[in-house]
């Protein structure tokens, strides 16, 4: 097993790319504290993992509030006596529109879970990696959105400010032992897209011509994998990397 005993935070746990992860982890001997806000969907993740090589505690938390955020990191040091790996996966998308059309309600919302509430969690991590003086290991949930017009400017932006962080994170504490690195999923199944609701058509009708061109969408446990690859030790030499999963979008 890749993760015996290592202690981990998962949030956006409850469904998607965070609940593939979860499952992975928790099979490959991880003890996570898997966060989101919606209850039942924690339980029932966590009755499932009954009797696998790691152990799952539930944890219903809102990554933009700063309190959660660093309550899920001392839940998992409380009950498993440190902390490992955070992976902030949370986020959620903006409604496609062009600049000229965006608002400011949007922005607030986007930015305050894609950016504020991993900045919030990697204070609070590395708060508790640097007491504990043997390293650890950050690992965001950014998008080719960063990188490529899959989305709108508001959504591109919290991403690329995530990856932003994440190089900085990784250079700061370099001597430290503390990694950060970045996943950048292309088109993944998940609810994200449905949850966003109607889109802007404006800026809709100019980028469903770019998602026209990607390549079939990967699956959840795609990202799963290369989680555990970078929470593992098999990427010990890896920091500050933005890895696009995204089956060759990014190529062009």
């Amino acid at each position: 097993m890749k993760l015996a005993n290592k202690s981990i935070v998962v949030t956006g746990a409850s469904s998607g790319m965070g609940k593939a992860i979860v499952e992975l982890f928790v099979k490959e001997g991880a003890n996570v504290v898997a966060v989101a806000r919606r209850a039942e969907r924690l339980a029932a993740l966590a009755e499932s993992l009954q009797g696998e090589a790691g152990k799952m505690i539930p944890f219903t938390g809102d990554v933009s509030k700063r309190e959660d955020c660093e309550a899920m990191i001392d839940l998992a040091v409380k009950e498993f006596g440190k902390l490992d790996v955070l992976i902030n996966n949370a986020g959620v998308m903006d409604d496609m529109a062009p600049i000229a059309e965006a608002s400011d309600e949007k922005y607030e919302y986007v930015m305050k879970i894609n950016v504020y509430g991993p900045m919030a969690a990697m204070r609070k991590a590395c708060q508790v990696f640097l007491a504990q003086g043997n390293g650890g290991n950050i690992i965001n949930v950014s998008s080719i959105g960063s990188m490529h017009q899959a989305a709108g400017p508001v959504y591109g932006a919290s991403k690329a400010a995530l990856n932003a962080m994440s190089k900085n994170t990784a250079f700061m504490y370099m001597k430290e032992g503390i990694r950060c690195n970045v996943i950048a999923p292309g088109g993944i199944k998940t609810e994200i897209g449905a949850a966003m609701g109607m889109p802007n058509m404006t800026g809709y009708s100019k980028i469903s011509g770019v998602l026209g061109l990607a390549p079939a969408q990967g699956e959840a446990m795609d990202i799963a994998k290369a989680a555990l690859f970078l929470a593992s030790d098999d990427s010990a030499y890896i920091s500050g990397v933005v890895l696009p999963v995204d089956g060759g979008w990014i190529a062009f």
